[in-house]
This record gives C-alpha cells, structure tokens and sequence, in this order.
C-alpha cells in the first residue's frame, strides 16, 4: 500500500511539473500562429500596389485655360513635347508658330534644345499680335534685339509651379522676371499671364503666355 501510494505522488509531482511547460507551448504557439498574418501584411504592404516612383500626379499635370488647344496626339501634344528638346517640341505646337519663326530668325534653335534644365516662357500667336505688326517687323529684323528679346523669356533653371508664387529670377539676357501667383494662376512681370504651365519638354519647363516680356 505504501509504494502505491508514494508510487501516485510521485506522478501527481511530475505532472504538476510539466503542466507550466504545456500551457507555455500552447501560449506561445498561439502566438506564433496571430504573428504569421501580420508579418505577411507587413510584406504586402512593402511590396503591394502603391505610387510608383516618378509617376504623375495631379501637381505634375499641365494647367491652365490654353491647354485645351493643344493636340491630344502626335508630336505637338503633351506627351510628345516631353520627348524633345524644347525648340523642336514648340515647333510642333501650332500656337507657338510665331515665337518659333523669331526664333529660327535669331540662330536661337540649337542654343535652347542644347541647354540643360531650363524655363522658356512661351508667349502665344495670339501675344505676339498684341504688339503692332511694323514694331513687331522691325524687330524680326533686328537680329540683336530680337536675341534680347527671346533670351529674357528663360531661365537657366527648371521652376516648378510652386516657385513662381512669388519669385525673381535671371534670365538668359542677364535681365530679371519676377513671378506672382498661386494655385493654377500665374503672372509674369504683371504683364503676362501663364495660361498653359507646366508643360514639360525633353530639357525644359514651359509655361506658354498670353503677352511678349520685354525687357528693360
């Protein structure tokens, strides 16, 4: 009876041993099994659908009233300007056939799809007839002048939109242009007002305007 009985205690002390490490098991399994889904979210979120780097944003698109002019295909639209140096993308752009006749008129076209990183504020077909056509003859005749001219509508920097709420900046022709605005409107000098920005060529920001810079 004796060694039965110490036969039982000694079970009952070694079950009583082993109960902890059970229930630790199980505890620590059942967590094992919550962390699985969170680590796999973690890597989904790493590695799932999200904005892709460099992809446009609603920031990144062209603005203003004019951009419905522009075609919607082939090289003069805004996917096929973005493919060329900024003179050749004007050139095909039926609105700026003016600035860029003044500008194969003054030898400008290699010097502008040559630069790096510029600004062009691009006056339209329509800004250069503000001007009268024997003023605006004379100086389309006027090599030098029209070279001032067309050099005091860039920058040698690319601005974003943000940069032009209230900026100063050189130009080519040594002169300053000073920007106001915010939002989708935008003024240059006080004069002219951005009517298609942020158009992106292959070396240049455009930002097309509604009156020729004249500068002082």
């Amino acid at each position: 009876m004796n060694t039965m009985k110490t036969r039982r205690t000694a079970l009952a002390v070694v079950a009583a041993a082993l109960l902890p490490f059970s229930l630790a098991a199980c505890s620590n399994s059942g967590s094992a099994a919550k962390a699985g889904p969170t680590a796999a979210a973690g890597d989904e979120a790493k590695t799932g659908a999200g904005t892709p780097a460099g992809a446009t944003t609603a920031g990144d698109k062209p603005f203003g009233p004019a951009c419905a002019g522009v075609p919607k295909d082939g090289a003069g639209s805004f996917d096929g300007m973005a493919k060329d140096p900024v003179a050749t993308a004007a050139s095909n752009n039926p609105a700026l056939s003016t600035l860029v006749a003044a500008v194969k008129k003054a030898g400008l076209v290699d010097t502008l799809n040559n630069a790096k990183d510029i600004t062009v504020f691009a006056p339209t077909n329509d800004a250069f007839a503000k001007i009268p056509k024997a003023d605006l003859d004379k100086v389309l005749a006027d090599k030098e002048q029209l070279t001032k001219i067309l050099t005091y509508h860039v920058v040698g920097q690319k601005l974003s939109p943000g940069q032009l709420e209230n900026g100063s900046f050189e130009t080519l022709q040594k002169g300053m242009v000073t920007t106001t605005g915010s939002g989708e409107a935008y003024a240059v000098n006080d004069t002219a007002n951005v009517v298609c920005g942020n158009v992106r060529t292959a070396n240049a920001e455009v930002y097309i305007i509604d009156s020729v810079l004249m500068p002082k």
